[in-house]
């Protein structure tokens, strides 16, 4: 056997050497690293320490919108759009005061069309053309309001004079009446207050005569507004479905449908309303002048006209047609005769709130007296006598379009999510994805 040479027995040991002295040296290195671990040198004592691994836990502040309770929150929502609609509603009240005549023209021609547009549809079913079935509805219409309007007036100038008579002699049966009554009324403060009557209409002179300068003008309007009338009640007999059509045009592409629908019903319940309550108006006022007729009441059939008319007025044209028809029994025919035709007014008008209009009006132009009471005399405020007329069918209207366009929504929401629930699965693809 040979023997290893001598530098490869040096060269091994010379590097198991080395290994020793580099484990050392390591050994040497991790025993000073804990120690200064441990102990830290003094330079080091006072400096700011490292950062941590991760930022600190700092409570953030809340979102302002979610800090604010839940009731405040929804009415604030309310809130700010209730003065939206307060501000529209304003608004709209300046431009229709501005127009008040227009207004009130196009609303009366409205109320003349439903009453009218019937008979145009029963002409063009019996064969007339459109333009003369227009033309023979307005013209028998208008001249039926005109001598209705000159009977009224060629009666009270007939009977003026017999009337002013028979109310001197009623005020003198007043006055005796109340010389005699248990109130101790003196002829003295009789008189009295008839000279307290005399100064003030002399006192007020002035104020008379510039109201029946304003009353030329208010003539001068009415005019106006009667003629503005009768055009518009023409043209929405002629043409009432391509305005109508026209008018959709305005109305954004979303809410079309509803609108649409919402249109037809409403002028069937304005037509139900004007032709229920011509027919309620015209029984009142057949029984309440045949009852003032027989009682002997002077002017009874002009009576009975202004008893028709303002029928039209519900709940307060009533009472005002009533009143004077009492007033003028008590002031001509005496207390009995007032107070037997009281009774005749109470009775007609109870059998028509409770089974005449239900009966002829129907549950489709049903309206809460309250909300009766409410519009008319809000209507009143607003445009006189002319809006009373037409608060009414307004409130009538605009129950009949809301509760439909909220079943139609409802139709709407419901068709969707049945739509929705009938959609299919997306497909698997190849894949195993599913596709859209």
């Amino acid at each position: 056997m040979s023997r290893v040479p001598g530098w490869l027995g040096r060269l091994g040991a010379g590097l198991t050497a080395a290994s020793e002295r580099w484990s050392e040296r390591r050994a040497e290195v991790a025993r000073q690293d804990a120690e200064r671990d441990a102990d830290p040198p003094r330079s080091a004592v006072g400096q700011v320490p490292p950062p941590p691994d991760h930022p600190p836990l700092v409570q953030s502040r809340p979102d302002p919108a979610q800090a604010v309770p839940w009731g405040v929150r929804v009415a604030a929502e309310v809130g700010w759009r209730l003065l939206v609609l307060a501000g529209t509603v304003w608004v709209l009240m300046r431009v229709i005061s501005a127009v008040q005549l227009v207004v009130l023209a196009f609303a009366a021609s409205l109320l003349m069309t439903a009453l009218l547009q019937p008979t145009v549809a029963r002409l063009r079913r019996y064969g007339v053309p459109r333009g003369p079935a227009t033309a023979l509805t307005a013209v028998l219409g208008f001249v039926v309001m005109g001598l209705i309007g000159w009977f009224v007036t060629w009666q009270v100038m007939e009977n003026i004079d017999d009337l002013s008579d028979q109310i001197q002699d009623g005020i003198e049966e007043l006055r005796r009446w109340l010389l005699d009554s248990p109130f101790h009324v003196t002829d003295k403060q009789i008189n009295e207050i008839a000279a307290n009557l005399r100064e003030a209409v002399g006192a007020n002179t002035d104020q008379i005569t510039s109201a029946g300068l304003e009353g030329v003008t208010v003539v001068v309007e009415t005019l106006t507004g009667i003629l503005l009338a009768v055009f518009s009640t023409l043209f929405l007999l002629y043409d009432g479905r391509r305005i109508w059509e026209w008018s959709l045009k305005l109305v954004p592409a979303a809410a079309r449908p509803g609108v649409a629908g919402a249109g037809p019903r409403a002028w069937r319940t304005l037509t139900a309303y004007v032709r229920g309550t011509v027919v309620v108006a015209l029984i009142d006022a057949i029984f309440i002048g045949l009852g003032i007729y027989f009682l002997d009441v002077p002017m009874a059939v002009p009576l009975a006209v202004f008893i028709f008319l303002f029928a039209f007025i519900p709940l307060v044209g009533a009472v005002v047609s009533g009143a004077l028809a009492v007033v003028v029994a008590l002031v001509t025919q005496g207390v009995f005769t007032a107070v037997m035709t009281l009774a005749v007014v109470l009775a007609v008008q109870q059998i028509e709130g409770h089974i005449l209009q239900p009966f002829i009006l129907g549950r489709a132009v049903r309206v809460h007296p309250l909300a009766v009471v409410l519009s008319v005399t809000a209507g009143g405020m607003i445009a006189g006598i002319g809006g009373a007329v037409v608060a009414v069918p307004l409130v009538a209207v605009t129950n009949t379009v809301v509760g439909y366009l909220r079943r139609y929504s409802e139709e709407v929401a419901r068709a969707r999510l049945v739509a929705e629930s009938k959609t299919p699965p997306p497909a698997p693809a190849e894949d195993g994805t599913e596709t859209s």
